[in-house]
């Protein structure tokens, strides 16, 4: 009994830490936005803070995972990361509308770094904190910070501004991050072995290093085509957000009202997962990985109708395809990783997500300038590429 609310107590604990950690992440970004719009008036230079925040984050995601496994405590090293984020972030801020963007555009890039930490890096540690049955339960119930995250941090970010002024989204957003330290450093050490692992890793070069965490990726059939496919279809919802705008503009009469079809998506997510948690045996993960993608893809279809009542039932299945998918992966990487490449696993399958989201993002905008239409099939087709990558025969 003792042993079982110790367990309840520390994945309390976690959770606490990385809904924290994960909202300031999420409203980051918008914050970001808002406050290099007031400071400067330029759409430019704003778009560029959180361009540099988003892009690091894909490059430092591998070198945070390699930094994670060699560490005896990878709590502390969290913590450190987290504490780099928010003082980054405070830095751009005092930096807006004073200095140059060549000297403020560093700092979020070095924010940006940090991202990893609060997203792969924190759930590869979830194994420590809770194992055996209950990991896919804790799983379900750690995907749905994400959700929460994606719901709360933006709207966090446009309230905030709006009754205390754009540059306090950004203090807020800092915070929320700082207030996850304490639930970082409460997070269980590597152990012996991986303490021994980490020692000869610590002895090769960082390129070997980084080499064995995509090595890991690639080796394992079933790791590969999880990751393939959340991969390819991360750059579909990448396509389908930047067609949100344009969305809202056409069927519900102005394009801020598409976050409010993000606001929908994340919380039909959060709602699935909840189901998945308390459910866990429902869920096959290396089948909801794929078959998630194939609803994504009728979901994109149905929004390209572009009628206000297809279009809300559209993005309600596109987050119940995205949250089940999020813990389906966690749950394969949980199940596939090497426990000494675990965090590596975790933080480059978060890189190369990123990358793909944004990639998504960048080549939608111009198609959907030309037609709507046109993105949303295109983003419905990389939806079924993703499905296909996760149906490939085993060989």
């Amino acid at each position: 009994m003792g042993h079982h609310g110790t367990r309840r107590r520390g994945i309390r604990r976690y959770l606490r830490g990385a809904a924290a950690a994960r909202t300031g992440d999420e409203m980051s970004g918008p914050a970001l936005l808002l406050a290099g719009l007031a400071a400067t008036g330029s759409a430019t230079t704003a778009s560029s803070l959180l361009a540099g925040l988003t892009v690091s984050a894909a490059v430092g995601g591998p070198v945070f995972g390699v930094l994670l496994d060699r560490s005896a405590r990878p709590g502390r090293l969290l913590a450190r990361a987290l504490g780099g984020y928010a003082l980054a972030l405070l830095v751009v801020l005092g930096c807006l509308g004073r200095v140059p963007l060549a000297v403020t555009l560093p700092a979020a890039v070095c924010a940006g770094l940090a991202g990893p930490a609060l997203s792969g890096g924190w759930t590869s540690q979830l194994p420590r904190v809770v194992t055996g049955e209950a990991l896919p339960w804790a799983t379900a119930l750690d995907a749905m910070t994400y959700d929460l995250a994606s719901l709360a941090g933006p709207a966090l970010a446009g309230v905030t501004a709006g009754l205390a002024g754009a540059p306090a989204g950004v203090l807020v957003a800092a915070a929320l991050i700082c207030l996850a330290v304490p639930s970082a450093l409460a997070l269980p050490g590597a152990g012996e072995a991986a303490r021994g692992s980490g020692a000869k890793s610590l002895a090769s070069g960082l390129t070997a290093d980084l080499a064995a965490g995509f090595r890991a990726v690639a080796r394992s059939r079933t790791l590969a085509r999880a990751t393939a496919t959340s991969v390819i279809s991360c750059t579909g919802q990448g396509m389908l957000l930047a067609c949100v705008p344009l969305l809202g503009e056409r069927c519900l009469g102005g394009a801020g009202h598409g976050a409010l079809l993000l606001s929908g998506t994340a919380a039909s997510g959060l709602a699935a997962n909840a189901v998945l948690a308390r459910r866990p045996r429902l869920m096959r993960p290396d089948s909801v990985v794929r078959h998630s993608a194939l609803v994504l893809a009728a979901a994109l279809l149905l929004a390209a109708a572009q009628r206000p009542a297809p279009l809300v039932v559209a993005m309600l299945m596109a987050g119940a395809a995205e949250g089940p998918q999020l813990t389906a992966l966690f749950a394969v990487r949980h199940r596939e990783a090497p426990a000494h490449l675990r965090a590596r696993v975790f933080t480059t399958g978060a890189s190369l997500k990123i990358t793909g989201f944004g990639l998504g993002a960048g080549v939608a905008g111009p198609i959907a300038a030309w037609s709507l239409t046109g993105a949303l099939l295109t983003a419905a087709g990389v939806q079924l590429l993703a499905a296909a990558a996760g149906f490939a025969p085993r060989k």
